[in-house]
């Protein structure tokens, strides 16, 4: 007889093996970190032996449920603001507290607090994308689950990268640590296409194929999402990520709601895996995937709970029930997505759509230990039929709770026995949670009428680049100017006139940013207006860089169109201060040695400033996009004006209180 370190015995086993095998009176062997043999009890104890017997009482023995989209680290952020409209959410909440209290050691205990919730809920398995990842990554090794786990890649700046190469190359470090590690897969995870840039997401395609290593990354979760794809690129996100070469790597696309048939062909013919989240999608309002039709194309589709903050928890019993529930609604169809294949969701199709199926998802011999047992002799889950083979799916998905389980295996490791956590200790936990909980409200109390929520609470706010770098000098007269942009050797992009009318709200706060109201008239070569446009523009304070001869700025900018008369925001703002400037500008936009640059040529009508003004400028998302930049605006301001120019370090509404005179 061969000898198992562990076997469980008299157990009715669900093995979603590819015949879908139910074992009554089942006994399972394990060695180590695998299954040695599944079967009958009594074939089993006939073949192997071991010191260590569990008798299971006729409990349901599964595969370990699998959460395949989540950011654990959230669970800090549990209940932050709710009832909010995504943007509100993700912008004016989320991303601010984020930015404020993310740390290594934030991610430590908002992963250990979502892993023993996930472990009394019989998840053996999490796909996970947030920040600081290694202290999630480690955090799950030690406590003894499995895990793909992203580092997260934006384009702007985020709470462990200053900048987009500082976040690519985070992610190199942390693969090339995680590669080949029993629990932990490492992931490369751009957050979406409308949050990365074309060089983020080729960048990060070419790490995950380099590598061998997934994405993890969300897809058409938004209408708004897609509007914009369309407005832009004259096509759904889908079709543009394939266009740029995207699906190249293994990807797995979290929500995928807002896709067509011809969409979803393209993410079966690419083998990405989509990842369902039923509650997020409906608490969010951002309506519920096509999952039907993703699962008869014949697509991969796992299950996943999203973040903890979005959910609110991370009970997969509860979001597979939902998902087959919400399914038959949607469709006006009671057989669409039946239990088994919900249940199918959480365990084998889910590890087939995280690329993980040959070590998880099913019990069968060779593959991990990731087991789960679960009570079903429970009032709400009785009685049992026997006349259908299958009705224990239909226990399992329309009865079974999260707090049916009682024991919990990873890799051959007990991570939960008779309902108690053997790796993690949850007290400690839940008082650093709380602590957290404080001092995050005293931010938010001291927040409270933040410009920027109201900005995004009211219009689709975007961030703009990161990177700014300028220079404003004084002209006595633009002729040379304009003769000198003529010439051959400048690459004129386009040009424009604009009329631009602008009204700058300052607040008391000092923490407060400058909010400005632009309306611009664009001028045809006649003087006539032909177009108008209204933008608000959150300005954040400038940090200046010392080079020579010229300024290098770096701040936040959020850029909303103005769909309300100035009156609104002004009584929906309530400002301090107002500053009216109205100026003439003529604008190039220019490829100077490469790299593109705006040239400004401003006259400022009221107040009545004397003189005009040349600015050179260029924004950017990258860091090292904007020193190369930088090395370049003094050899371009030589040659538009010579070498007698100084500098003007006011920005316009300084420049307007100190000089400005009204017009008579």
């Amino acid at each position: 007889m061969a000898e198992a370190d562990i076997i469980l015995r008299d157990a009715n086993i669900v093995t979603m093996n590819s015949s879908y095998q139910i074992i009554p009176d089942g006994a399972v062997a394990i060695k180590g970190e695998e299954i040695l043999a599944v079967g009958k009890t009594s074939d089993i104890l006939t073949s192997y032996v071991s010191t260590h017997i569990l008798g299971c009482q006729g409990k349901a023995l599964l595969p370990g449920l699998i959460n395949a989209h989540t950011h654990a680290p959230m669970t800090l952020l549990r209940g932050l603001t709710d009832d909010q409209r995504l943007d509100v959410w993700l912008l004016g909440y989320m991303m601010p507290v984020e930015r404020e209290f993310v740390s290594p050691e934030f991610c430590d205990l908002g992963t250990r607090i979502a892993c023993a919730e996930m472990i009394r809920g019989g998840t053996t398995t999490f796909a996970d994308m947030f920040y600081f990842e290694d202290s999630i990554a480690n955090a799950a090794a030690q406590i003894g689950m499995r895990a793909i786990c992203g580092q997260t890649v934006l384009k702007f700046p985020s709470p462990d990268a200053e900048s987009y190469e500082d976040a690519l190359n985070a992610a190199r470090l942390f693969i090339q640590k995680w590669k080949d590690h029993p629990l932990i897969i490492p992931a490369i995870a751009p957050h979406s296409a409308y949050n990365c840039t074309e060089d983020i997401l080729l960048a990060c395609t070419e790490i995950a194929v380099k590598f061998d290593v997934p994405i993890l990354t969300h897809i058409a979760e938004t209408r708004l999402e897609e509007d914009q794809w369309r407005q832009t690129y004259d096509m759904p996100v889908v079709p543009w990520l394939k266009k740029l070469g995207f699906f190249e790597a293994k990807v797995i696309a979290a929500h995928c709601v807002h896709v067509d048939s011809g969409e979803i062909h393209t993410l079966e013919h690419f083998s990405v895996g989509v990842i369902h989240n039923p509650s997020s999608n409906l608490k969010l309002a951002s309506g519920f995937a096509p999952i039907i039709e993703m699962l008869s194309e014949g697509l991969c589709v796992g299950i996943g709970t999203d973040g903890p903050a979005s959910n609110n928890d991370l009970d997969m019993f509860e979001e597979v029930r939902l998902a087959s529930l919400v399914a038959k609604a949607v469709t006006n169809d009671p057989t669409a997505l039946p239990a088994r294949t919900a249940f199918a969701m959480v365990t084998i199709l889910g590890a087939k759509a995280l690329k993980i199926d040959h070590l998880t998802g099913s019990i069968e011999a060779g593959k991990r230990a990731d087991l789960i047992l679960v009570d079903l002799n429970t009032l709400h889950a009785q009685p049992a039929f026997a006349h259908d083979p299958d009705s224990i799916y239909s226990r399992l998905i329309y009865a079974a709770k999260s707090f049916d389980v009682t024991h919990v295996m990873v890799n051959g490791r007990w991570l939960m026995r008779d309902r108690v956590l053997e790796t993690i200790q949850e007290a400690p936990l839940l008082e650093a949670a709380n602590d957290y909980a404080k001092r995050i409200d005293v931010f938010l109390i001291e927040r409270e009428g933040s410009v920027l929520s109201k900005l995004i609470a009211i219009g689709d706010a975007t961030q703009g680049e990161s990177y700014e770098v300028q220079i404003k000098v004084r002209i006595p007269d633009t002729a040379p100017i304009l003769e000198k942009l003529t010439r051959d050797h400048y690459e004129i992009i386009r040009t424009a006139h604009y009329l631009e009318y602008d009204t700058y709200f300052t607040f008391d706060a000092p923490s407060e940013n400058r909010l400005r109201y632009r309306e611009d008239e664009f001028v045809d070569e006649k003087g006539n207006v032909f177009n108008v446009r209204y933008r608000l523009t959150l300005i954040g304070p400038a940090a200046e860089h010392s080079y020579p001869n010229f300024i290098f700025l770096s701040r936040s900018r959020f850029i909303a169109p103005a769909i309300h008369s100035l009156r609104f925001y002004r009584e929906y703002f309530k400002p301090s201060s107002e500053n009216e400037i109205n100026k003439d500008r003529l604008r190039w936009l220019i490829r100077y040695k490469g790299e593109d640059f705006f040239i400004n040529v401003d006259t400022i009508l009221q107040p009545k400033i004397e003189g005009h003004f040349l600015e050179i400028k260029s924004r950017t998302w990258s860091r090292v996009d904007a020193e190369e930049k930088a090395k370049l605006i003094p050899i371009l301001l030589e040659e538009l004006v010579g070498d007698e120019s100084t500098p003007v370090e006011m920005e316009y509404p300084e420049i307007a209180l100190s000089e400005g005179k009204p017009q008579a």
